[in-house]
């Protein structure tokens, strides 16, 4: 069995802590792990590393590397040849098209070959019973089924999609066992709230968790009945698909497939599940204190219940608050009554139609090599802090219209300027003039920190020209819609 994860999601509903450029799968949001780090280990208990195949936007690809890169060296060794890049985002049906046109091409798969497809951005426990309703599911797709994983309702809810199954119940017989499950009679669109409780009332409705198996051959079928593009598309080579993938249809997989098939059979999935769709989400998951309030970061309540309030830099004190989500990050502050969490896309999308840059990405932007946090930014200068990671390295670059100083904080750097290569010590600095060839590297084994001070006429990230680079990314002149920025 092989395992697609699909990564390449940019959830607003966690905004101002989600964002386009660093969106909820690469949040550490429950434990010390991203969510896309837990997707991966739940698969672990069911597939090789080698068996497990990535798909995410290209803008992503080195988001994603750096939270493989934190697994054991031979499951990051195998899962880094296998993460599939999009060029641009089309949903989640064209993203399983090329996931399976991968398997068949790359991987050698048959049509018997049996696909799980796994979100990247669920919290499900614990994580060894859900490898048993994995492999549930191998079996039922082993008759040709599309086993669709279904979650018993425990409210209504309006931000989940619904399944509805009919009264014929499947028993599928595998060598140890029979699994029941049912046959679907139709899916559902997120609902509003009083039509949600008459689904949950029914008794006859699931949650739709995105998550399902089936055969090579299967889907193959479903998607040539059903989709005359994706069709089309899945006669070329994996490349042919790749270089014409714009051409795709921006459609899910639920409408394209699963919502006309008469294949569809769904087995209860009888775990913990909560895919963090919103911030009353991740209060549910959270441990609560005495006054039933989740609480991270320097908090200080007084009189308040129910809350949720998450801080990150900056002290919080909180005066008869009660049943509110207070979301504290750099450039934003979120407040809300809890139970309002789903209009948070609302906010996002009114502060797109304005053009404010708080939906795109965080004060802190993540690179291959590491990450940086502008501290100031004014009209002739801009101050960062910058972290190289060890045996890490930048772009040999140089820029027209600024100058930049390095003054290292922690770690030893190795400074090209020019046709001079120094090291740089704690406490110590260099200083790059205007359209002077610079690289910086960290030679050293502990994180390398430095404050950068630019300044000149135009600071914008998109003035740099770059001459040499180990990731692979573009050479020649910046540019900020490409994503190709230092």
């Amino acid at each position: 069995m092989k395992a697609i994860i699909l990564a390449g999601g940019s959830g607003t509903r966690l905004w101002p802590l989600s964002r386009k450029d660093h969106p909820k799968q690469f949040l550490k949001l429950y434990g010390d792990k991203s969510l896309l780090q837990w997707a991966v280990e739940r698969l672990l208990g069911v597939v090789r590393p080698e068996d497990i195949i990535v798909i995410t936007n290209s803008d992503y690809k080195f988001l994603v590397l750096s939270e493989l890169n934190s697994l054991s060296a031979a499951c990051h060794s195998s899962l880094v040849e296998r993460i599939v890049l999009e060029p641009l985002s089309r949903n989640t049906a064209p993203a399983i098209a090329l996931g399976i046109k991968y398997c068949i091409e790359k991987l050698g798969c048959s049509g018997d070959e049996v696909v799980f497809i796994s979100s990247s951005d669920h919290i499900i426990q614990p994580a060894d019973g859900f490898a048993e309703y994995i492999s549930r599911a191998e079996e039922v797709a082993k008759e040709g089924y599309i086993a669709t994983l279904g979650i018993r309702p425990t409210r209504a809810e309006t931000g989940y999609g619904y399944i509805k199954v009919s009264s014929e119940e499947l028993s599928v017989r595998s060598e140890n066992s029979v699994i029941d499950c049912f046959k679907v009679d139709s899916f559902k669109e997120k609902p509003d709230m009083k039509t949600a409780e008459q689904y949950v009332e029914s008794g006859d409705y699931y949650w739709n968790s995105g998550m399902f198996a089936f055969s090579v051959k299967t889907m193959t079928e479903e998607l040539h009945k059903y989709t005359d593009e994706i069709k089309r598309m899945l006669g070329m080579n994996f490349e042919g698909m790749l270089s014409d993938f714009g051409q795709m249809p921006n459609v899910s997989i639920d409408y394209a497939v699963m919502e006309k098939s008469d294949r569809v059979a769904l087995l209860p999935l009888d775990l913990h599940w909560n895919d963090i769709g919103s911030w009353d989400s991740l209060y549910d998951i959270m441990e609560r204190d005495e006054n039933n309030n989740a609480i991270k970061g320097d908090v200080l309540t007084l009189d308040t219940r129910g809350s949720l309030i998450l801080g990150n830099k900056r002290h919080i004190s909180t005066i008869g608050l009660e049943d509110c989500l207070v979301i504290e990050v750099d450039d934003a502050l979120l407040i809300a009554k809890r139970g309002e969490s789903q209009k948070v896309k609302d906010i996002v999308d009114r502060l797109k139609r304005d053009g404010r840059q708080e939906t795109e990405g965080h004060a802190t932007t993540y690179r291959p090599w590491g990450d940086y946090t502008v501290l100031e930014d004014g009209a002739r200068y801009k101050i960062k802090r910058i972290v190289v990671n060890p045996g890490e390295r930048l772009s040999l670059q140089m820029h027209h219209h600024r100058s930049e100083h390095w003054v290292v904080v922690k770690g030893t750097a190795r400074a090209t300027v020019g046709d001079k290569e120094v090291f740089i010590h704690e406490n110590e600095s260099a200083y790059v003039p205007k359209s002077t060839l610079h690289r910086l590297e960290n030679p050293g084994k502990i994180p390398l920190e430095i404050i950068e001070v630019q300044n000149g006429e135009y600071v914008g990230e998109d003035d740099i020209k770059r001459y040499d680079d180990i990731y692979g990314r573009h050479i020649g002149e910046g540019s900020l819609q490409k994503g190709v920025m230092r």
